[in-house]
């Protein structure tokens, strides 16, 4: 049932922030949007064209992020992060001034790219951050790909990549933790060119989590064991190294109450982790996605 709130009288403003992606959102309230089906629709069509969108001053409850979030779809928990007691598949992403050092998150990546089914995408919200500091930026990997050349393109049509939680946050763990890890979470296959379900854009999609090309050991690509190792592996860190490419990116200083929300499926992003002795805190609802074609 739709419920009627003022907001929904007055169409979503959105104010692009780059020339790929990225857009900055007025005249809305989330925890409107939540309950409303006219206004997730703006904000579900403002998603697809703009790929990560942005919200300040949204003093919204937990409960009305977690609802907004499924109105996507079902939530994920993570099996490193923890989840909001209170509210399961809020993800916690605490940086406290006695958190264990880790770099997680200042890498280019996609999230949980290690699962058969990677996120839809995510509802991010900063709860306390530095004055100064702690950005994350987003790269648009539909201009990351169209913007290959061409022989780069044919050579890349039709393999698929290995992406691993146990090579990524497992790396960290004793020896038994991250065989359990490995065990509880299988490392994922999927296409390194992915096209978007909705769009029919094409995406490169490899990032951090991705260890190896499974599909390249053909008598087209090998004629030595070097063509392989390392030429595989080199092919497969350029096209990692896209992500980087500031023209493809947006970048987000964060304050109180602000939100993200984005499009796991066709942008990557990379916390900035400049802010110690500073506490960054941030809750995140991911969104269950689909097997990538």
């Amino acid at each position: 049932m739709t419920l009627m709130h003022d907001a929904a009288r007055t169409a979503i403003r959105a104010e692009r922030l780059t020339a790929h992606l990225g857009a900055e959102l007025f005249d809305v309230d989330l925890a409107a949007v939540a309950h409303d089906d006219e206004l997730f629709a703006q904000l579900g069509s403002l998603l697809i064209e703009h790929k990560v969108l942005f919200v300040r001053d949204q003093p919204i409850s937990r409960a009305d992020h977690v609802a907004l979030a499924r109105r996507f779809g079902e939530l994920e928990d993570h099996p490193v992060a923890s989840s909001d007691p209170e509210h399961p598949g809020l993800v916690r992403i605490y940086k406290d001034l006695d958190s264990p050092a880790e770099h997680y998150e200042n890498a280019f990546h996609c999230d949980a790219t290690w699962r058969e089914c990677p996120p839809f995408g995510s509802v991010l919200r900063c709860v306390e951050g530095p004055s100064v500091g702690g950005d994350t930026i987003w790269v648009d990997m539909v201009a990351a790909y169209n913007a290959l050349p061409g022989d780069v393109k044919r050579r890349i049509d039709g393999l698929t990549a290995r992406h691993s939680i146990e090579a990524s946050f497992g790396a960290a763990m004793p020896a038994d933790k991250r065989a359990n890890l490995h065990a509880m979470y299988p490392d994922a296959e999927h296409p390194v060119v992915r096209t978007h379900p909705d769009t029919g854009e094409k995406i490169l999609f490899v990032n951090a989590f991705a260890t190896h090309l499974t599909n390249f050991h053909t008598p087209e690509n090998v004629r030595f064991g070097y063509d392989y190792a390392p030429g595989a592996s080199e092919l497969l860190h350029y096209l990692i190294r896209q992500a980087s490419v500031p023209e493809f990116q947006v970048r987000w200083r964060w304050t109180p109450d602000s939100f993200a929300i984005w499009d796991n499926r066709c942008t990557q992003h990379y916390a900035v982790q400049d802010y110690w002795p500073a506490v960054r805190r941030m809750e995140r609802a991911g969104i269950i996605g689909d097997r990538p074609f």
